[in-house]
């Protein structure tokens, strides 16, 4: 079963005091099935803000010490800062990662916001997800009043705390109140302004954010506010939505940033806001500078952006991850400020096991030598699939020099298309290296199993065949990819620049290897495996791979020859 995983990311009152951060995070990391992933102090906000992944009993157990921790350090009653906040934990979000779903993750929300109201006596409000009555979503709707209006809204029945105390007594005055919430993955994103002007920066901020700025009478920016049927004020609606935005100088880089919150990025993302902010900047006689990153942030939300731009630019996108984030951060303007550091600041690279001993990480060289030592693995399936990687990567060569090819502008997005069938055929090949020698390794491991009583002895036997199979189907799935991956190269041999044909054509030999190389994998394992119907089946399947292998380099030998 696939392991699930939380993520956490609380923030702190205190964005100076480093002594007062480490220990917060010390004890983060001190609970075993957590990972901590970022710290983000800010000198200006005066506020840190912390993440971290792990289990969901591990994730509660961190939380619940951070905010206690937290409680005993820092004193609201002294603190300033240039962010809206109500408490020494100002608010302590999960965020559902991985095999978990929402309505589990806001039942651990409610139980960590019961214990933390129950055990520390802090003030607790449920929001997003975890919300219990509607007007509570809005974290702002929560904070509202800040921690200088906080004792008056304890006195509020309609604002009575979900856990905790409805009381400002001496313990609350020192700790404030904490918002727990559940919600989808937030981006906190700062955009750089070349002005010094709040008012200016607030501006593009009512502009862009949903709730839009206050609707007022004869559309007069200083007549009185429209008020609805129910005596509430009335909004325009800003351009973006999913979006939250308010605009501010921070004395330490002496700008303004327009401060958002993504709430939701699969609705608006990093790269639309940014875009969106530039026009009304333009608008408004500013310009944006560059952008800040707080906090981590997906994947997913770094190559959406890097391809957005290269899109623009009429690049092809088919070109590796390193290549698609450097481009999303020059963009984006994301290491004005600070460096950018891929590896620290997106999420799945922080999740990767710090001992990684793959063999695709090896360089060249080392991966040779393994290969060459008295190891029996990595093995011939392993080298085939890299094989079969390298072979593709040529067609992506091809595709990618032909997108950028002079007087082929017009054909880009065509060649683009092609890198990127090129790019996810080496994508899987590159991860079936290592695979293959897994699954050598499950076999080892299966025949290294007790066999002293008749129970051993059964045991181990179903583990061989299971391991067995597996290793069978292993570099079955290398000649798939590899003779799906040919189309690449027969496409680039036939309509890509001309110069590279050969490159071509090399990228369908190494491919037609990789094809010929795990069946004899696959024939070799078979040998060991007792359903013979399984058996027959995949090495009359493997035949037919093969013979399509063979007849694809014939035909894209011929192309090349002939254009030579």
């Amino acid at each position: 079963m696939n392991k699930q995983l939380v993520e956490c990311v609380p923030n702190f009152s205190e964005g100076n005091d480093m002594s007062v951060i480490n220990t917060i995070t010390a004890v983060i990391e001190n609970i075993d099935g957590v990972k901590l992933l970022d710290v983000d102090p800010g000198k200006a906000t005066n506020r840190t803000v912390v993440t971290f992944v792990g289990t969901p009993d591990a994730v509660i157990e961190a939380a619940f010490q951070a905010i206690k921790t937290a409680q005993g350090l820092i004193d609201m009653s002294k603190h300033q800062g240039a962010h809206p906040r109500f408490g020494a934990t100002d608010v302590c979000p999960l965020i559902p990662i991985a095999n978990i779903t929402m309505e589990e993750t806001v039942a651990l929300a409610h139980k960590l916001a019961k214990r933390v109201g129950e055990e520390l006596g802090i003030p607790v409000y449920n929001y997003e997800f975890a919300a219990r009555e509607e007007k509570r979503k809005n974290l702002a709707n929560c904070r509202q009043g800040e921690y200088e209006g906080l004792a008056e809204k304890l006195k509020n029945t309609a604002w009575k705390p979900d856990f905790g105390p409805a009381t400002f007594n001496a313990s609350v005055a020192k700790s404030g109140a904490t918002a727990i919430g559940a919600r989808n993955f937030l981006i906190a994103y700062n955009i750089n302004l070349n002005t010094t002007s709040t008012r200016r920066a607030n501006a593009i901020a009512f502009d862009l954010r949903e709730r839009g700025r206050v609707k007022r009478e004869e559309g007069k920016l200083t007549g009185k506010p429209v008020k609805n049927a129910n005596g509430e004020t009335v909004y325009e609606p800003g351009l973006l939505p999913s979006v939250k935005a308010i605009g501010w100088y921070i004395e330490e880089y002496g700008i303004c940033q327009i401060s958002m919150n993504l709430t939701d990025i699969t609705i608006t993302s990093m790269h639309e806001a940014f875009d969106k902010a530039c026009e009304r900047a333009t608008a408004r006689g500013l310009r944006v500078t560059g952008s800040e990153l707080v906090g981590v942030v997906p994947l997913q939300a770094m190559l959406d952006a890097g391809k957005y731009f290269l899109n623009k630019q009429q690049r092809s996108t088919g070109i590796a991850d390193a290549e698609i984030i450097k481009i999303a951060v020059k963009s984006l303007g994301l290491d004005e400020l600070t460096p950018f550091d891929p590896k620290k600041k997106i999420i799945e690279y922080l999740l990767e096991d710090d001992s990684n001993n793959s063999l695709v990480a090896m360089s060249l060289t080392d991966f040779a030598n393994e290969t060459a030592s008295e190891s029996p693995a990595p093995g011939g399936g392993s080298i085939s699939a890299y094989m079969g990687a390298m072979g593709v990567s040529l067609g992506m060569m091809v595709a990618n020099l032909s997108a950028h090819k002079r007087g082929w502008d017009d054909r880009w997005d065509e060649f683009s298309t092609w890198a990127e069938k090129g790019k996810m055929y080496q994508t899987a090949l590159l991860k079936m290296v290592d695979e293959d020698t897994q699954a050598f390794n499950k076999i080892m491991e299966a025949f290294g199993l007790p066999k002293k009583s008749d129970e051993d002895k059964v045991l181990r036997k179903q583990a061989i065949q299971e391991a067995t199979k597996y290793a069978i189907e292993v570099p079955y799935k290398i000649m798939e990819l590899s003779v799906e991956a040919m189309t690449v190269m027969f496409e680039m041999a036939k309509i890509g620049n001309p110069n590279s044909v050969t490159d071509a054509a090399v990228g369908a030999i190494a491919a037609r290897g990789a094809v010929l190389g795990a069946h004899l994998n696959v024939k070799i394992n078979a040998t060991g495996l007792q359903d013979k119907a399984f058996v027959a089946e995949i090495l009359a399947k493997g035949l037919l791979l093969e013979q399509k292998a063979v007849a694809l380099e014939k035909e894209i030998l011929e192309v090349a020859n002939a254009k030579m």
